[in-house]
């Protein structure tokens, strides 16, 4: 199990599942639908569920990509601590959990199950012909608020889609930090990112543009949903988090990229989710 932990990166699920809290208060905060433990875990679960899936399925994808980079060859895969053959087994065995846990939900999570799951393994394959991945790959996490929102309530809603924008603008943008230590594998490679398409400054750029996209759709729900002291903490602590990795990160110097990419963007989701659930409490104690 330690293993696939490590194959996965169980750690970095701290990204999403937070906004998935997100989503899952704000429709029981926002609409008359009572609270319910069963529904709040297999929530939880499609999110482990999709994202193993997701992060097991690029692996095994890119296990001979992996082999090959000097930054990647000893991941779980090339380095021969887990087959091929188990990582996509473990790949099916979440898949078919996850489409399990979506039917104990309710028939619209079930329904719209299999896009879900096609998006964020549909991720894998998008460096091999799209710089765009980095936007596929928001887009997979994306999914967290407005699908913890469907699970609860049973029906979209704007709001929820703000917080799925912040995530898919944010996660785009701070993996574009992340590729800028593979932009000349890359290229040598033949494989499609940003930074190898554009280059390491206006890379940097485009992941500012995309940061403020994000800090902006944080800020809109505001003007739709009455938030107290706490979320605008909230709203300023994340946003400071975004600006912070960006004085990390320099054209000239890209030494502190995972510092920036793990550390300020864990802070940042974590920190602004509690300070919506505290806030959310408050309000409707």
């Amino acid at each position: 199990m330690k293993k696939y932990f490590s194959l996965v990166l169980f750690a970095h699920s701290i990204f999403a599942l937070p906004f998935a809290f997100i989503g899952f208060f704000l429709g029981i905060t926002t609409t008359s639908t009572p609270f319910e433990w069963q529904k709040l875990v297999l929530v939880v679960l499609c999110m482990v569920f999709a994202r193993n899936a997701a992060m097991a399925f690029n692996r095994y994808l890119d296990r001979d990509i992996d082999a090959q980079n000097p930054r990647t060859k000893e991941r779980d895969i090339p380095a021969g601590k887990i087959s091929p053959k188990g990582a996509l087994n473990f790949v099916l065995i979440n898949c078919s959990l996850f489409f399990v846990a979506t039917y104990f939900i309710n028939s619209m999570c079930f329904y719209l199950s299999p896009i879900a799951l096609f998006v964020v393994l549909f991720y894998s394959y998008t460096k091999r012909f799209t710089a765009l991945c980095h936007l596929v790959l928001g887009l997979g996490l994306s999914l967290a608020p407005i699908g913890a929102y469907i699970a609860v309530t049973g029906h979209f809603n704007i709001v929820p889609l703000f917080y799925s924008f912040a995530v898919l603008f944010w996660v785009s943008g701070f993996d574009i930090i992340y590729a800028l230590q593979d932009e000349d594998f890359d290229k040598a490679q033949q494989l499609h990112s940003i930074p190898a398409k554009i280059g390491i400054k206006q890379a940097l750029n485009l992941s500012v543009l995309l940061h403020f996209l994000s800090a902006f759709c944080i800020i809109l729900p505001m003007f739709y949903t009455q938030f107290g002291v706490l979320y605008n903490a909230g709203v300023l602590f994340f946003c400071g988090m975004l600006v912070y990795q960006h004085m990390l990160v320099k054209p000239n110097d890209i030494s502190k990229v995972n510092r920036a990419f793990a550390t300020t963007n864990g802070f940042a989701s974590v920190v602004f989710s509690i300070c919506f659930l505290i806030d959310a409490y408050l309000r409707h104690r």
